[in-house]
């Protein structure tokens, strides 16, 4: 199996200003992930950052790069403009790893992209896992999916589902053990080819009001495949907090 995984990287960051840039052991994260995804087995892991500051970054320490613009408003339009540099042929399986995940698991980043790689029904793959905690099941701040009985993605939402009717009229405080409720992971696999045609494709309005850009491939009929994956995987950098969580992890 061969694939390629790229990096997009943005400067700017509501929560965390200069997410990308911010040290980690002497090093700038958006490198950790690098440096990280490399031992995925992708035979080519390059940054595509948005800024000259986070190329410059990458240089020093020896990361592939390539400098897209700073008005994309999606991570995958900006894979589809890195693709155009790189030459990427339409039948690659790109892997998008994003800047704020240093501690993603090399191995489930191969196992992604060699989902879609057996998938030929699917232009997309992606990653989830059980969820547990009602909490977390009613956050907006976390995805869930549901997946159809060929693993295919049937929706994605930031609201609680699956909904158990019966369940929830008595009680909110503890999920059904048997209620498939499933965290989406914000790790992709594309075919190179569909990248290409994500920036042609009109946004539904669901995307805009979930802020689930996903759920534009949905809105038009292309396959996303999920990988089940057995336990909850590392969480990303989002908060000053987060930093100083991954930083003691890095450095322990």
């Amino acid at each position: 199996m061969s694939f390629i995984v790229i990096v997009p990287a943005r400067l700017a960051s509501t929560r965390l200003p200069r997410k990308p840039l911010a040290d980690i052991g002497g090093v700038p994260m958006v490198v950790h992930v690098a440096r990280n995804a490399a031992h995925s087995e992708a035979h080519r892991v390059v940054v595509a950052a948005d800024s000259e500051e986070i190329a410059e970054a990458c240089r020093i320490h020896d990361v592939e790069c390539v400098l897209t613009s700073a008005e994309h408003t999606t991570g995958t339009d900006r894979l589809a403009e890195a693709i155009g540099f790189l030459a990427v042929a339409p039948e690659t399986i790109v892997v998008n790893v994003q800047a704020d995940e240093p501690l993603m698991p090399p191995h489930v980043v191969r196992d992604v992209a060699r989902l879609l790689e057996e998938r030929d029904d699917c232009e997309i793959a992606t990653a989830a896992h059980a969820i547990a905690d009602a909490t977390e099941f009613f956050s907006p701040d976390v995805v869930k999916v549901l997946v159809d009985l060929r693993g295919r993605a049937i929706t994605f939402s930031r609201a609680p589902i699956p909904w158990s009717r019966d369940a929830f009229a008595v009680t909110q405080s503890a999920l059904p053990a048997d209620l498939p409720a499933l965290r989406h992971v914000g790790l992709y696999a594309y075919r190179a080819r569909f990248l290409l045609r994500f920036p042609t494709l009109s946004r539904p309005s669901i995307e805009e009001h979930e802020k689930l850009e996903q759920l534009r491939a949905l809105a038009h009929g292309i396959g996303i495949a999920v990988l089940h994956v057995t336990a909850a995987l590392p969480q990303g950098v989002d908060t000053p907090a987060d930093l100083q969580r991954v930083r003691a992890m890095i450095q322990d």
